[in-house]
């Protein structure tokens, strides 16, 4: 039986007997297996094991701290993942042997040297202390994927939303540009006009982008990793554009559980600074071969990891764990979200007045898709910021605007 044993350094695999075995011989084997003794270990089928900073973090894991419990009473099966934190420093397995060079071997260019000084190693903590969803804003996203596209194509948005000052991103809405999803690639088609319209009218709800989102098919489900080589590289490069420190990464993906169904799981990353920089910098090689591992990602120059020089990189050495929450947020998602497969009419903005017509009028429009709606197809580009800042203070909308948007719904 293999199981899949996920660490600051990646992830790794070891070979059990069995589920009969205890959470002692499985750290025996793990000692064994991957080098680190038995006494630096702490294990935890929760991901945010990964996340502890102190002692106190670490022995709110107990889940796996009985060294008598078998593997089978935690529900763990073949291909089950185990997170593990450890102390100390270790040599990672694998990797080519490292070859002389300098005085005793070819001569070192400048990018040799700055390559033996760039060191790829595991960023414990993000810049941001959590993300927090909109409840409706996320359920409506991953119900199009689950229920109209069964996961079968890719599917991305930007999130827009605040970030707290204590480095707490919170998402209110999602904006999905025109995009071509297929089985392990997402193509963003990016209008930067409608782009410019969907940032003014963030502005005028007091929000900003502050995060991308995007789902994982169910072909990619049976591979073995976070985020694949191209994935990793869409991201670095949205938040190198972003330059915000505390810019988050979400995927959406299918997971079976313990019944054999499918639950629809949430996972925030962030891309560590030495991912983006590499980015920036132009050290990703940006084009992918049929035989590539799309669980590493290539490098032009090598790259020192766990004390050996390597043009492959394991793709989760670049990605930092965010915890995730969720809230209800002031603005409705309740309006049809626009660049998905039906087209928007004014028939949609009359059904969606007419549904919410017991409400003042601010709250009826208090929806970011509504709003570019108008912005894009009703000539009100250069007015929604404006009505935009009326739903972000609740405050009464002038009666000019509102006999304007009432007319069209009545039009349709």
């Amino acid at each position: 039986m293999m199981l899949r044993i996920r660490s600051r350094d990646g992830l790794e695999r070891i070979q059990v007997d069995g589920p009969q075995i205890t959470i002692f011989q499985l750290k025996t084997l793990i000692e064994s297996q991957l080098q680190i003794p038995i006494q630096n270990q702490t294990l935890s089928t929760d991901q945010n094991l990964l996340l502890a900073k102190t002692l106190a973090d670490l022995l709110r894991f107990s889940d796996m701290t009985d060294p008598s419990i078998p593997l089978s009473a935690l529900n763990l099966s073949h291909g089950s993942i185990i997170f593990l934190y450890y102390h100390g420093e270790r040599t990672v397995r694998g990797g080519p042997t490292v070859s002389p060079a300098g005085s005793f071997g070819r001569k070192m260019t400048m990018d040799d040297l700055i390559a033996k000084q760039t060191r790829i190693t595991r960023q414990e903590s993000p810049h941001c202390d959590s993300v927090s969803f909109d409840r409706d804003s996320a359920n409506a996203f991953q119900r199009f994927v689950n229920e109209t596209l069964a996961f079968a194509s890719k599917r991305g948005g930007f999130m827009y939303g605040t970030v707290t000052d204590e480095g707490r991103v919170e998402v209110d809405f999602i904006y999905e540009p025109p995009q071509q999803g297929l089985e392990d690639d997402l193509v963003l088609l990016r209008d930067p006009e409608e782009e410019k319209l969907v940032d003014a009218i963030a502005a005028g709800l007091g929000r900003k982008r502050v995060g991308f989102i995007f789902t994982q098919t169910i072909m990619q489900e049976k591979k073995d990793y976070n985020f694949s080589n191209k994935e990793i590289i869409q991201a670095a490069e949205l938040h190198a554009e972003s330059e915000l420190k505390e810019w988050v990464t979400v995927v959406v993906k299918l997971e079976a559980n313990e019944d054999g169904a499918a639950d629809v799981h949430f996972e925030a990353f962030q891309m560590s600074d030495m991912c983006v920089k590499l980015f920036k910098d132009g050290w990703f090689v940006t084009e992918f071969g049929e035989n590539d591992d799309p669980k590493l990602s290539k490098m032009k120059k090598d790259v020192v990891v766990g004390g050996k020089d390597v043009k492959e990189v394991d793709n989760d050495f670049f990605l930092v764990v965010v915890k995730i929450f969720d809230h209800q947020g002031p603005l409705s998602t309740s309006f049809p979200i626009e660049n998905r497969k039906n087209l928007v009419t004014l028939r949609a903005l009359k059904s969606h007045l007419d549904r919410t017509k017991s409400l003042p009028f601010v709250k009826r429009i208090s929806d970011f898709h509504l709003l570019l709606f108008l912005a894009k197809s009703q000539g009100l580009g250069s007015d929604v910021p404006a009505l935009a800042e009326c739903v972000n203070t609740q405050t009464a909308v002038p009666e000019g605007y509102q006999l304007l948007i009432e007319s069209m719904a009545t039009a349709a």
